[in-house]
């Protein structure tokens, strides 16, 4: 018999998201579902961890090669995106291969000091060997500001 309680352990203090990334491109974009139209990206200003984990899902080529965090003043991401983390180059080049990484908002608080940018979002940005290929991003956003019930959705449909 399942449990009755209902316990809100991690995802009250966690916030979760899994996005299907379709760059429509071999070049770096942010994790998009749509060729890069609709960004995912996070408000550091609501959490101090950051972590971004993309898996391969759907290969014509090699698969995810690059994985970065970027962080920009604006959620359009369109001007002085700043790196805060990179992979290097990785093979992802099978279903289920994944890559991971990770920041704090300490970090980009340096790195908008450093550039003279006032970042704020952060966001994964992905190259993958082929414009077919395609990824499932998760995001997992920790040290939240205010705990609660219900940061991260039960279901999406």
């Amino acid at each position: 018999m399942a449990s009755s309680q209902s316990s809100m352990k991690l995802f009250s203090d966690l916030g979760v998201g899994i996005y299907d990334h379709d760059p429509a491109a071999n070049t770096a974009v942010i994790c998009s579902a749509d060729g890069g139209t609709t960004l995912k990206y996070v408000d550091m200003s609501k959490c101090d961890k950051f972590a971004a984990i993309a898996m391969s899902s759907t290969l014509t080529g090699a698969g995810i090669n690059l994985l970065e965090i970027v962080a920009c003043a604006d959620t359009d991401f369109s001007a002085d995106v700043v790196i805060v983390k990179t992979s290097g180059a990785v093979v992802c080049d099978a279903v289920g291969d994944f890559v991971v990484e990770e920041c704090t908002a300490e970090e980009v608080a340096q790195l908008a000091e450093d550039n003279s940018v006032a970042l704020r979002y952060v966001a994964a940005r992905l190259t993958c060997a082929n414009a077919a290929d395609e990824a499932v991003v998760t995001y997992i956003e920790g040290g939240k500001r205010w705990s609660y019930s219900g940061l991260t959705a039960d279901t999406i449909s």
